[in-house]
């Protein structure tokens, strides 16, 4: 489904990618995770468009979308959830997800997402009414999943859903994913909690300066200690 082939990608002056290649498979929850500052959302902004790589090629769905303006390349089917929420202050629930729908070209189908996030997140079909930013943190982590689930993607691009969340959030974060999943949607999980992250993914990639320095299943890293020490924040 989404191919990131030997990409290189700048900050100004700084080599922030240094030929970074992954693949992610339909239906599948692939971890990409590392030290802080490793390159994870870099790939990310990569993927997106919002920081193009000056070197390398990106395919999605067989298409190569490297070099495309960003909206079209969300209107191919991929969605964010970057990194710090961003819910939208002065907007209830329901107007954040309301905005979000005017990424989705199959305007038909709106309401049937609708109904499949009520499902998916019972809290947010209570509080449609209320302020996005007054949420709790939990909840505006639920509300940017399922902002990026009423646009209809093929592929979710999740930075850091388990940041400052408890246990029992996190946990409840891990059924929800595994639930996107069940339901056809693909994920690359940019995450540093592996604690949780290993147990729902099906494969893995771990970075360190700007390059993939492992590839293979969370059993594998689960048994080796030395990867663990060597590029994860354990």
């Amino acid at each position: 489904m989404l191919e990131v082939r030997n990409i290189h990608t700048y900050y100004g002056q700084s080599h922030i990618l240094q030929g970074v290649s992954l693949r992610v498979n339909r239906e599948e929850i692939v971890l990409l995770s590392g030290r802080n500052g490793a390159g994870k959302t870099t790939t990310i902004r990569s993927i997106l468009g919002l920081a193009p790589p000056k070197a390398g090629e990106i395919f999605f769905l067989g298409e190569k979308i490297s070099g495309l303006p960003v909206h079209i390349i969300s209107r191919k089917g991929i969605s964010p959830v970057p990194e710090g929420r961003m819910i939208i202050p002065g907007l209830t629930v329901y107007e954040n997800l309301k905005l979000a729908t005017l990424r989705n070209p199959n305007k038909a189908r709106v309401k049937d997402l609708f109904e499949r996030v009520a499902e998916i997140f019972p809290r947010l079909r209570e509080r449609m009414d209320q302020e996005g930013t007054s949420l709790s943190g939990g909840e505006q982590q639920m509300l940017a999943i399922a902002r990026a689930l009423v646009s209809d993607p093929v592929l979710m691009l999740i930075d850091e859903p388990s940041e400052g969340l408890s246990p029992l959030l996190v946990e409840k974060i891990a059924e929800v994913l595994k639930e996107i999943k069940e339901r056809g949607t693909t994920i690359l999980l940019v995450e540093q909690n592996t604690d949780m992250a290993l147990e729902i993914s099906n494969r893995c990639y771990l970075m360190d300066e700007g390059v993939i320095k492992f590839e293979g299943s969370p059993e594998e890293i689960k048994g080796d200690e030395k990867i663990q020490r060597e590029y994860l924040a354990v």
